[in-house]
């Protein structure tokens, strides 16, 4: 299977991704709600923008985080961020943002080169491929 989205897309979607999480607080209105709404995309937009500095894709600047734990950490965030509002209760005042910028971390992750849903081997029975 081809991947979807190649890395060079990857690491701009990190840094435009990272910006956009992080600032989401203020850019959608809800940073006075205080709390898990305000801090936890600030803590994963921060730490998007960091893997993507040290990331080991085209536009990462000291590439030394390999790419696939990048992925797989990608996609943590964006299950945390898409769960965050009913877990921690405030969907009521707010959970669109964190919903929608958690959907594009975990399928950023899902769908780009190097995922590790892409180095998926299948075996039988026996072990044999």
């Amino acid at each position: 299977m081809k991947p979807l989205i190649s890395l060079k897309t990857h690491g701009i979607l990190d840094y435009t991704g990272g910006l956009l999480t992080a600032a989401s607080p203020w850019v959608f209105g809800f940073a006075s709600l205080g709390g898990a709404p305000l801090y936890l995309p600030l803590l994963l937009g921060s730490m998007q923008l960091l893997m993507a500095i040290f990331s080991n894709h085209p536009l990462g600047l000291y590439k030394v985080f390999p790419m696939q734990l990048h992925l797989v950490i990608d996609m943590f965030a964006g299950i945390i961020l898409i769960a965050a509002p009913w877990i921690y209760g405030f969907y009521h005042f707010v959970f669109l943002p964190h919903l929608l910028l958690g959907m594009l971390s975990l399928f950023a992750g899902l769908f780009t080169a190097h995922s590790p849903l892409y180095h998926l081997e299948l075996f039988d029975e026996r072990g044999n491929r």
